[in-house]
């Protein structure tokens, strides 16, 4: 398969310094970027493992043609993933020669070692700890779909629905196929943690978009309505981009900018199977657009989650070792970008609303920057208050720090995070309002059951290009345009 021979050569740049595993997958040419990122983070983590294994087994003597790399990434799947994709192609039936002994050798090392399991075998450093029980939020794109249809199309796979979370307790007890709506945001499934669906047909048609809660708290709190130009200041790889265009029901503007072409070049792919079609595309420094430009006029909205140091993204450590702990050298480069990033962006006319968010757990990158950009503005913008019931609340490092929001493994069960929502205290009087202000957001109502007719239609990916366009709206009326033919239940 093309994914394991890719995952391999990822691999080998990263050991060779030719750039990060990130930068590497990004510039590969495989479709599915999050499950070619998700298999080489775990190789990459069970490296020393994998290569004590090989060894042991002398695979790769028996195997003469067999390259180091593509051993640790097969192996890893047949010892420690889930077993090979899509079949394996013509790489199960070599591994299955081996696969007697090599699993001898992954229980001879954990009898050595004294440990029962696999991750047990793993440097302390290693060890999935809390951020492993995150479960897997999925979003329900409603530019396609619509949660009832969604619960319903799981519900005939053989999933059990236990319905509307009221706590996070309920979260945190998801196990097998069972799974949740989320108490909080109307659109969100939730699924017991390490839930793979990166091969679900829902997920491959654009039906689902794979996003954590706490990444799609900006979109939901900047709140823009239908009709809105928005800015999208540092876009790919897009998830927050296809969740504006779903709030705006493709009805309006989304101005979307990132420097990294071959990350726009993804986004661009995803955009199109999640059927946006308001999104323009440019391969620009958002710093370099002028808030006088008379395209931007309009712009009332903007949404802005910078490049940052990662620390709240415990897969970041894997590929950037002490990433969690970033030297203040770099805490100040990138607060540095980020606050000019935030400056720039309040400067534009016609702003009314700006969600600053990063998946940092950095004071500097996160209540630094804010405050900064207040002090900045006196009596021009202001911290808006969101989600009372939010149960983590910013560092108290200014009078009202307290209306921003972080997000934990420990405290919401989500990854690390950072959102502040900043609102003009007055709106210029030659700006036409494009809505009130976003409403409190208050727990979710379950699905409704009904029964629908479904046609099942695949949607066309539309081509790479910088103005996306093309997909039709989503229907009035909540009906789906189409979803995939569901597998029987329990394959």
């Amino acid at each position: 398969m093309a994914l394991y021979a890719t995952a391999a050569s990822v691999l080998a740049g990263v050991e060779s310094r030719q750039g990060s595993i990130k930068g590497l997958v990004y510039a590969s040419s495989f479709q599915n970027v999050k499950q070619l990122y998700a298999l080489v983070c775990e190789t990459q983590r069970y490296s020393a493992v994998l290569d004590a294994v090989i060894a042991s087994a002398g695979l790769l003597r028996a195997e003469k043609k067999l390259r180091p790399h593509l051993a640790k990434v097969l192996v890893y799947e047949l010892l420690l993933g889930k077993g090979f994709r899509g079949g394996g192609g013509r790489w199960k039936p070599l591994l299955d020669r081996h696969r007697a002994r090599l699993k001898a050798e992954l229980a001879r090392l954990k009898v050595q070692r004294c440990v029962s399991r696999n991750e047990d075998l793993l440097e302390v450093g290693s060890r999935p700890g809390t951020a492993s029980q995150v479960p897997r939020f999925v979003r329900v794109n409603t530019l396609k779909t619509n949660s009832d249809d969604a619960v319903d199309y799981f519900k005939r796979q053989g999933f059990s629905y236990q319905g509307r979370a009221s706590s996070l307790e309920d979260l945190r007890g998801l196990k097998g196929k069972c799974f949740l709506l989320d108490p909080l945001l109307p659109e969100l499934l939730v699924f017991p943690a390490q839930t793979d669906l990166h091969d679900h047909p829902l997920y491959r048609a654009g039906h689902l978009i794979l996003q954590d809660k706490a990444s799609c708290l900006p979109a939901t709190l900047l709140a823009p309505p239908p009709g809105s130009h928005i800015i999208d200041a540092c876009a790919a790889p897009g998830n927050k981009t296809s969740h504006l265009a779903a709030l705006l029901k493709n009805q309006g503007k989304i101005f979307a900018f990132d420097l990294d072409a071959g990350r726009l070049a993804s986004m661009a792919t995803l955009l199109a199977r999640a059927g946006v079609s308001c999104c323009e595309l440019a391969e620009q420094d958002f710093l370099a657009v002028s808030p006088s430009d008379q395209r931007y006029r309009q712009v009332q909205y903007i949404l802005l989650d910078p490049s940052c140091s990662g620390s709240g993204m415990p897969a970041r450590q894997l590929e950037e070792p002490g990433a969690g702990t970033p030297s203040q050298a770099r805490l100040q480069a990138l607060a540095g970008f980020q606050q000019r990033a935030l400056r720039h962006a309040l400067t534009f006319p016609s702003l009314q609303r700006l969600v600053y968010s990063t998946c940092s757990l950095c004071q500097e990158e996160n209540e630094d920057v804010v405050q900064d950009a207040l002090q900045q503005n006196p009596g021009t913008f202001r911290l808006a208050p969101v989600l009372p019931s939010w149960p983590h609340r910013g560092l108290g490092t200014f009078p009202g720090a307290e209306h921003c929001l972080r997000a934990s493994p420990e405290t919401t069960l989500t990854g690390g995070f950072f959102v502040a929502v900043l609102e003009r205290v007055e709106v210029p009087s030659s700006v036409p309002q494009a809505g009130a202000a976003a409403p409190e957001l208050t727990p979710s109502t379950a699905p409704r059951r009904k029964k629908r007719r479904r046609r099942a239609a695949a949607p066309g990916a539309l081509p790479h290009t910088q103005q996306v366009h093309g997909a039709p709206p989503s229907r009035r009326g909540g009906k789906s345009p189409g979803l995939p033919a569901p597998q029987p239940a329990g394959l």
